[in-house]
This record gives structure tokens, C-alpha cells and sequence, in this order.
């Protein structure tokens, strides 16, 4: 789900399928950042520490931006692919 890949060396079609699997894994990712974010306000509330809130916080943002990024990586490599043609 957050492997980064070298997209160039893929086949068009390829491409598009790897899409449409990263899309259909939206739901499953924001579920997770859902319930990292819920777990650090329950303990952010509860006296869990700064770390564990801090750390739980930053995980979502990491997993979110790291899902962000290969998306646009892979939608920009076949965006380019189209406009070669």
C-alpha cells in the first residue's frame, strides 16, 4: 500500500491497473489515519503521555502523505505517458 516503485519501468496498462488498486485502498487508508487520530485524542484525554499522542499524530501524517504522494507520482507518470503519444 506504500511501497514506492520506479513507475517508469511499467507498461502503460500496468500503470492503470496500480491506479485503480490505489484507489480502491483510499478506504482502508483513511481508516487507518482515522483510528490513529481517534487512539491520540483518547489519549491525549486519558494522560497517555506526549509521545504516544505525538507519535501517533505523526504516523497518520506520514502514512497519509506518503498514500499522497505515490498516487500523484504514479497519476503524473501516466499523465506523461498520455501526452507522449
Amino acid at each position: 500500500m506504500l511501497s514506492t516503485n520506479d513507475y517508469s519501468t511499467l507498461t502503460r496498462d500496468e500503470l492503470v491497473a496500480k491506479a485503480a488498486k490505489m484507489k480502491s485502498q483510499k478506504t482502508i487508508t483513511a481508516v487507518l489515519i482515522g483510528l490513529l487520530v481517534g487512539i491520540a485524542i483518547w489519549s491525549a484525554t486519558h494522560k497517555g503521555g506526549f509521545f504516544l499522542t505525538g507519535g501517533l499524530l505523526l504516523s497518520a501524517l506520514w502514512i497519509g502523505s506518503s498514500y499522497s504522494k505515490n498516487l500523484k507520482n504514479l497519476q503524473a507518470e501516466i499523465s506523461s505517458r498520455d501526452t507522449d503519444r
